[in-house]
C-alpha cells in the first residue's frame, strides 16, 4: 500500500547539510501494525511526516496506494491528508475550547456529511475508545490517556487508509501507555486500518507486529514478529 523508494532528505543548519535520511526503501502493506524506531537525529519522524505529506523530498519516491506524493502540489497533498490519513501526536493536539465529541466530529464536519450520520459516527466510535458518558467534556476535563483516545478517534473518525503516530506514549504513564497501545491494536485489528509509530518507546516496539529500526538516516534492521 505504501512504496518508499530511496527517500532522501536533507536539512539545512546553518552552514551545515543534515542528512536526515539517506536513501530509505521500504514497502508497508494495508492493515500492519509497524513501529519506525531509533534513537533521536535516527530520522524516524522525518520519514513519518514524509508519509504524512507534511515534509517534501529532496530524492526518492514514496507512493501510497499507487499515488506518487513527490508529484503532489501543496493543495493535493492537504486534500490527499485530510482524505486518506490520520494522526495522533504525543501532545494530543485537542482543540480545547471544543468538547470530546466537537474534537472528533470537527474531522467529518470538513467532508460536508449529514448531521445524523456525523453524530451517529461520532458517538459510536466514542463508545469504541471507551469515552461514552464524557462526550461533553473539554479536554481540560479529561486525563492524559483520555485525551488520547479522543485523539485516536479523531485520527479514526474519517475511516483513513493510514494512521500515522509520532510518539503516541510519551506524555502517559506506563499503564495508561500500555492501555492506549492495546486499544490502538484493537482498532487496527477491528478496522483494518494501517498504523504505523515513530517511537523509541520500548513498549510500543514490542507491541509493533513489525519493527523497523533506523540509525543516521538509514534502515539498520526490519524484523516482523508475526
Amino acid at each position: 500500500m505504501i512504496s518508499i523508494d530511496q527517500a532522501v532528505r536533507n536539512y539545512q543548519a546553518g552552514e551545515t547539510v543534515v542528512r536526515a535520511l539517506r536513501g530509505v526503501s521500504l514497502d508497508i502493506e494495508q492493515g500492519e501494525f509497524i513501529s519506525i524506531a531509533g534513537p533521536s537525529g535516527s530520522g524516524k519522524t522525518t520519514l513519518l511526516n514524509l508519509i504524512g505529506c507534511i515534509d517534501a523530498l529532496d530524492g526518492g519516491e514514496i507512493t501510497i496506494n499507487g499515488e506518487a506524493v513527490s508529484s503532489m502540489n501543496k493543495k493535493s497533498k492537504t486534500d490527499f491528508r485530510r482524505i486518506n490519513l490520520g494522526f495522533i501526536f504525543q501532545t494530543y493536539n485537542l482543540i480545547p475550547v471544543l468538547t470530546a465529541y466537537e474534537n472528533v466530529s470537527f474531522v467529518l464536519s470538513l467532508l460536508d456529511l449529514p448531521e445524523q450520520e456525523v453524530r451517529e459516527r461520532t458517538m459510536g466510535l466514542l463508545k469504541e475508545v471507551g469515552l461514552e458518558g464524557m462526550e461533553h467534556r473539554r479536554p481540560s476535563r479529561l486525563s492524559g490517556g483520555q485525551q488520547q483516545r479522543v485523539a485516536i478517534a479523531r485520527a479514526l473518525i474519517k475511516n483513513p487508509q493510514v494512521v500515522l503516530a509520532d510518539e503516541p506514549t510519551a506524555n502517559l504513564d506506563s499503564e495508561t501507555g500500555e492501555e492506549i497501545l492495546k486499544l490502538m491494536k484493537e482498532m487496527n485489528r477491528r478496522h483494518h486500518t494501517t498504523f504505523i509509530f515513530s517511537t523509541h518507546d520500548k513498549m510500543v516496539m514490542e507491541y509493533a507486529e513489525r519493527l523497523v529500526m533506523l540509525h543516521d538516516g538509514q534502515i539498520i534492521s526490519d524484523e516482523r514478529r508475526q
